[in-house]
């Protein structure tokens, strides 16, 4: 970041912050000047942590992003590392208080008559992808959708191992022939798909899961709405339905929730049960069959033109660092604020991440009716883990911490800022889909994957995720931006991240000329110009989360 030229070695979040974020190391003993004061640190402070700006007595309180994070433990220095010994989490209690907010929209001049090129429901809705689907009912299906998968993947040109193959089949042979094995090397970057057969067909997707019996029936309830959203998401155009028989989640029951979702859904879906087929082998072969049919019929389907306001946006971070909420988030959070202004729709999840910034999200929200629903999420799962000995203060990872997100609080404040500053039109249980334009709040854990199938549930066509240590993690139907809080992250991981956020920390780029940026790459995504590499690297991880305790 620069100021009147010059880089900054640290910068303040919030007016009323008593702590500074470093920029870049400092060192023990250095003397930096912030507004006009000088601080004389007692610590070196590596990049991404934060130090303290005055001297606090034990039980005093730290503010960042504007907010409660935490309580200092014991006394501390102006100029002193924040760390887990000298501050534990705090944030403030949280109620419905009738805030009249007002919002002041970004510009959106730029994008006013842009659109984006994507599949067209007959529901009317808009994909920014043409998926196939295979959903298996119960977990013992999951055998027969792998073999299902090897074979439509490997020659239909969507597999992506075929490098692995054939650096396994170079090492074979080096071996036999008694050669040294160092010399074998592997083309790393990723295919591109470029010898698939159905070419408007943009992949076939599988949900393997755990679920559909053993468990609980509330258990195979929730994941048949889980699988139904699936079944009707935008980018879904056809489905492939492997069950059992005998299992918990009947093939009606998974039905019947597709059609309460959706009473004119239409699109073709296929449905296969072992215990009534002659063989296994018959079976799988009677799939593969049937689907190949399907994906003909699909692959006539072509892009046409839709306004952004047709978007829906998911928001999300993992792998998140002490620059998640100074780069990636803000921007990621000014790209949300511009798709709302267009009439699009935004989807905010990860409730144990918004520990902290509850009232805030609270004073957005456009009802009491909103209000109230938020807060009776958030009190029962916080309960829910309270009552097994957690609680959301326990969310930060270790890796989390390392790189500077000492308190869940503080986490959850540079979490929230992916939202931008929109107001809130709706809260969303698990499964529920989303149906108002404008921001919403999505409940599901933070864990990254539990809440990316969680957020693909609800109607994202596109995720932007936001990392400051790097994932992987993708989505089998929701094509998943990587967007990198630093550029030492998006070099070294450029296998697996899109968009680097760097720039805003170097003082290249302000928030919102990279938030700018980030929609542009959005409408590129969404009309197939540009494919994510969590896509093009079949990233498509899908948890189920049991509404037990996961963080």
């Amino acid at each position: 970041m620069l100021e009147n030229g010059v880089k900054r070695l640290v910068v303040k979040m919030h007016p009323e912050d008593n702590v500074l974020v470093a920029l870049t190391d400092l060192v023990k003993g250095e003397s930096v000047t912030f507004d006009k004061e000088t601080y004389i640190l007692q610590d070196t402070i590596k990049a991404k942590h934060k130090f303290y700006t005055t001297d606090l007595k034990e039980g005093a309180e730290v503010t960042m992003y504007g907010v409660l994070v935490g309580k200092v433990q014991n006394d501390v220095a102006k100029g002193s590392l924040m760390t887990t010994d000298n501050l534990k989490h705090a944030a403030e209690p949280y109620q419905y208080r009738h805030v009249d907010f007002e919002w002041k929209a970004p510009d959106v001049s730029k994008f006013k008559d842009r659109t984006f090129r994507g599949y067209k429901r007959n529901d009317s809705r808009v994909g920014t992808a043409n998926y196939w689907l295979f959903v298996p009912t119960v977990f013992c299906e999951n055998r027969n959708l792998d073999v299902i998968r090897e074979a439509l993947h490997n020659e239909l040109g969507y597999s992506v191992s075929d490098k692995y193959t054939q650096y396994t089949h170079n090492l074979l042979e080096a071996f036999k022939k008694g050669e040294s094995l160092d010399s074998i090397d592997v083309q790393l970057a990723p295919d591109q798909n470029t010898n698939k057969i159905f070419k408007n067909v943009d992949g076939i997707k599988f949900l393997n899961h755990q679920g559909g019996c053993g468990g609980t029936r509330q258990d195979s309830a929730t994941l048949s709405a889980l699988l139904a959203s699936y079944a009707n998401h935008p980018n879904v155009a056809g489905i492939t339905v492997l069950s059992l028989g005998c299992q918990h989640l009947q093939v009606q029951d998974f039905t019947n929730d597709v059609k309460k979702q959706n009473p004119s859904f239409d699109k073709p879906l296929y449905i296969f049960e072992q215990q009534q087929s002659k063989s296994e082998e018959q079976l799988i072969a009677d799939a593969i069959k049937k689907t190949f049919e399907g994906l003909i019929e699909i692959n006539k389907l072509e892009r046409v033109a839709a306004p952004l306001s047709e978007l829906c946006l998911g928001v999300k971070c993992g792998g998140s660092d002490g620059f998640s909420g100074v780069s990636a988030n803000p921007a990621v959070g000014y790209a949300s604020d511009l798709l709302v202004a267009l009439g699009g729709k935004v989807l905010l999840a990860e409730f144990p991440e918004l520990c902290g910034v509850e009232q805030n999200l609270i004073d957005r929200c456009t009802s009491e009716t909103v209000a109230k629903k938020f807060i009776d999420l958030m009190q029962s799962y916080d309960a829910l883990a309270h009552k097994v000995g957690s609680g959301f203060h326990m969310n930060p990872s270790p890796g989390n911490i390392k790189d500077g997100l000492i308190t869940d609080a503080i986490k959850s404040a540079g979490a929230a800022k992916k939202a931008g500053t929109a107001p809130v039109v709706d809260v969303l249980d698990y499964t529920e889909p989303v149906t108002k334009a404008g921001l919403s709040l999505v409940c599901t854990p933070g864990n990254d994957v539990e809440a990316t199938t969680g957020k693909a549930a609800a109607g994202a066509t596109l995720i932007l995720f936001t990392t400051g240590l790097g994932t992987p993690t993708g989505n089998p139907v929701c094509p998943v931006i990587k967007v990198a809080t630093n550029s030492i992250l998006a070099k070294k991981m450029r296998d697996i991240i899109d968009i680097d956020c760097g720039p805003i920390i170097s003082g290249e780029k302000t928030i919102e000329e990279m938030g700018e940026d980030i929609l542009e790459y959005c409408i590129k995504a969404a009309s197939g110009e540009i494919i994510p590499k969590a896509v093009l690297l079949n990233q498509d991880d899908f948890i189920p989360w049991k509404r037990g305790v996961s963080l």
